[in-house]
This record gives structure tokens, C-alpha cells and sequence, in this order.
């Protein structure tokens, strides 16, 4: 089922952060729904960089695919501010579509853009922004591909602000709106009243500006999607560290057992069941 039809029927959606292939088949084989490419994550992945718009779109893109490869839940990809100018956002939204992603995720910061739950973020005028929208809606080939329009506008300019600029998009063509950093749970309830009936996103980040809630109070509010874009990130970060420190001060390893659970999740018995039918190494 496509995420507009799941949207359409009034499910509820929880869609961990997933950041490369590995993360996702993880998500993927845990049932969710939906999972979301984080940008913070891929930055972090493959670059080793904070969130700050280090990836083009070209690694975006191929993570996008490699992503949608190997998953079959709904994939919703951020987009960041659609790597340049109108042109480059009409590229952003037809490589995504092509490349397997069902929604892309757009957001009016100026570029270089900053991570949401971070200082220093500012924002284009709202009337460009509308414009990226509009550009966005034209340029994907089928309907079922959605367009998320998120606005950072609420940390610099405040609450009616991000809430005028998400009507705007909303009436230029956005499928989804994303108001970011609501600061307050009235604030967040002050959303949800204001668009009833429209798909709104929560974004879950441990430690950042948000107040963290669990999925169902978010879905009681108004929300119909949660994303939590670097909680994996964060747990690989904590376990990889334990790990290593583990190794580093016993000299032997903690776990004797992972690569049949590596060999499990990563499906290599088709691998065998190849080699077994066709002869070793075909």
C-alpha cells in the first residue's frame, strides 16, 4: 500500500530515521510501515559530517535508491531545501521519485541548510519557498508521490509566523506539512488545531527543542506521522562506542555470535541457495 493510501484510510504512522541500506533493512524487517531517510543521518554515514548541507544531491539521491533496493516499507526521503534553485528542485523531485522514495521532504531554510533542532538556521521568504512547492507538485510523475513542505520559520519568527507560512504551502500544492521545533506542547496543539484533516508531521529528536512524547499523544494531538530521524543513529553511535571500548580494554570480543545474525538480516542464504543450485561462486 502506498503511503497516500495508507494517509487516506487515517492510519497512523511511526517511521524510524534510517541513514543507509543497513539501517533500513533493520527497520524494514521489523515491520514498519514507513521508514525516513534522515539527512543528518547520511551526512553523518557517509560523510562524517554534522547536518549542515555537506551531501549533494547525487549522494542523496544514491542513497535514496540503494535504500528503496533492498526495503519494501513506504520511503520518506529528505529532500533539504531541494539543492539549489528552482531548477534544481524540479532535478531533486523526479531523481527522488525515479529512485523508489514516496515522499520528499522540502524545507524553506536558506542554504547551507542547518539541522532543525540546532541554532543558526534562517529562512527564504515565504513566496520563494511557495515557489519550490508549486515546482515540486509539476514536476513529480505520479500523484501517489507526495511533496512535504516543512517551514523552520517558527524559532526565528514565532508560531503564527510558521503557521501562516505552512497555510501558504499547503495552498501552493504541499501533500504534507512539517511545522519544525514547536517549543512548547500548547504550541504543538496550536498546529494540529489549526490544520485538521491536513497530514501533519512531529519530529522526534531526544535532547532537542521539542518536548518528546510518545507516538500515541503526538496521534492524539492531531499528528498522523512521527518521524524519530536519529534515534537509530544515536544507538549505533552508543553501541559501536561501547563496543570498541569493550574490545580495547579486553582484547577479545563481546559478541561471538554476530555474524549469523549479520548473515540473517542481510539474507545471504539466497546467496547459498544459489551457490547450492548453480555451483559455488556463479
Amino acid at each position: 500500500m502506498t503511503l497516500r493510501a495508507m494517509l487516506k484510510q487515517g492510519e497512523k504512522i511511526s517511521a524510524p530515521g534510517v541513514f543507509d541500506p543497513f539501517s533500513a533493512r533493520i527497520a524494514d524487517s521489523l515491520g514498519f510501515s514507513a521508514i525516513y531517510m534522515t539527512g543528518y543521518g547520511v551526512n553523518a554515514s557517509l560523510l562524517g559530517l554534522p547536518d549542515a548541507a555537506f551531501a549533494s544531491y547525487a549522494e542523496m539521491v544514491d542513497r535514496v535508491r540503494q535504500i528503496a533496493e533492498v526495503t519494501d516499507a513506504a520511503l520518506i526521503a529528505d529532500g533539504d531545501t531541494g539543492f539549489g534553485g528552482l531548477a534544481n528542485v524540479d532535478r531533486a523531485v523526479r531523481g527522488y521519485e525515479a529512485a523508489g522514495a514516496e515522499v520528499i521532504q522540502l524545507e524553506d531554510q536558506e542554504f547551507p541548510k542547518r539541522c532543525g533542532h540546532t541554532k543558526n538556521r534562517r529562512v527564504i521568504g515565504a513566496d520563494d519557498m511557495v515557489k519550490k512547492i508549486t515546482v515540486a507538485t509539476e514536476a513529480r510523475a505520479s500523484d501517489d508521490f507526495l511533496v512535504m513542505a516543512r517551514t523552520d520559520a517558527l524559532s526565528e519568527h514565532g508560531v503564527d509566523e510558521a503557521l501562516r507560512r505552512a497555510e501558504a504551502y499547503l495552498e501552493a500544492g504541499a501533500d504534507i506539512l512539517f511545522v519544525e521545533s514547536p517549543e512548547t506542547r500548547e504550541q504543538m496543539q496550536m498546529i494540529c488545531e489549526r490544520f485538521t484533516g491536513v497530514p501533519l508531521l512531529a519530529n522526534m529528536v531526544g535532547g532537542g527543542s521539542t518536548p518528546l512524547l510518545k507516538d500515541a499523544e503526538l496521534f492524539d494531538l492531531g499528528y498522523q506521522l512521527v518521524i524519530h530521524p536519529i534515534y537509530l543513529l544515536g544507538a549505533a553511535l552508543k553501541g559501536m562506542r561501547e563496543a570498541a571500548q569493550y574490545l580495547q580494554s579486553r582484547g577479545e570480543e563481546a559478541n561471538l555470535d554476530g555474524i549469523n545474525d549479520l548473515n540473517s538480516l542481510l539474507d545471504f542464504e539466497r546467496i547459498w541457495q544459489l551457490d547450492a543450485r548453480f555451483g559455488d561462486q556463479q
